[in-house]
């Protein structure tokens, strides 16, 4: 990606009274990375490519909605330079501040409005969401339409269409947000549930029924809030409770196998050599040779 970035400015796009630009194209290999002076909203209609936003790329495909803050550089490219064949086809809504301080008059929610000032104050990194409703194109579509050819009206059905893309896509990040901190509370319940029963044989499907969650989702969160599988998680944390009672007890090493989960004393020794390095033995030793 080429590093300079062109601003476009706001007098080459909003030549009317309303502050909105609204329009429906094919993008290409020719316009350059850019920043603007305005909040885009992007709606990926057809096709596959790229979004190159910031310092990331992102695969786009159809049924997806950019919410791009004032100053941040971006720019989307088709999948292939046949782009007769394969276009990519995005919905852009411009709007720049003084049209931002009208839908804050309009807009009665302070969340929504302060959303509105951190995207023209470039506050809030970029937003990413899939319309899986299709609700965003639909307003993405009647924007176009509308602002295609104007008609006695079109001002406050532009203007009510902006709110409502404004306040769908908010909804979706609220709803993200909440959806993240209940994620993250239940699996923190499971990750206690871990520590408090770490000496039994637990299997996923046990997981299950204290979480509510499919074992494939449970996976997943696993990879997410720890960085490692289920299984890995497992043993790490069983080692590492191993290591606690090599350190503070005088307990044989086949009673603190078994106290960490382990049936069998060779898995036990050749897990614990593969995670720490050392024996069980050898770590104690160590341990207790240090000043």
């Amino acid at each position: 990606m080429n590093p300079t970035v062109q601003l476009f400015k706001s007098e080459s796009f909003f030549q009317n009274n309303l502050k909105l630009f609204v329009n429906r194209c094919s993008e290409d290999f020719v316009v350059p990375f850019h920043a603007h002076e305005f909040v885009e909203y992007s709606y990926v209609a057809e096709g596959k490519g790229f979004h190159h936003i910031g310092e990331d790329i992102i695969p786009v495909h159809k049924g997806m909605l950019f919410v791009n803050p004032v100053g941040v550089p971006h720019v989307f490219r088709p999948a292939t330079a046949n782009v007769s064949e394969h276009p990519l086809i995005i919905y852009n809504c411009l709007f720049n501040s003084e049209l931002i301080h009208t839908l804050s008059i309009m807009i009665q929610e302070a969340e929504i409005r302060n959303h509105l000032t951190d995207l023209e104050k470039n506050q809030i990194p970029y937003v990413s969401i899939l319309d899986y409703s299709q609700r965003m194109e639909e307003l993405m579509v009647k924007l176009y339409r509308e602002s295609a050819i104007p008609r006695i009206g079109s001002s406050t059905i532009l203007y009510t269409l902006v709110s409502q893309l404004v306040v769908t896509t908010y909804r979706h990040i609220y709803q993200a947000t909440c959806n993240e901190k209940e994620n993250t509370t239940d699996m923190e319940h499971i990750l206690h549930y871990l520590d408090q029963h770490v000496n039994e044989r637990i299997r996923l499907s046990e997981l299950v029924n204290i979480s509510g969650w499919s074992e494939r989702h449970i996976g997943r969160m696993f990879v997410t809030h720890t960085g490692r599988t289920f299984g890995a998680y497992l043993q790490h944390l069983r080692i590492q409770k191993s290591c606690e009672l090599l350190k503070n007890s005088q307990h044989k090493i086949s009673f603190i196998a078994e106290l960490v989960g382990y049936r069998d004393v060779d898995s036990f020794y050749a897990v614990f050599k593969r995670i720490t390095g050392e024996t069980p033995q050898g770590y104690r030793r160590n341990f207790r040779a240090e000043p």
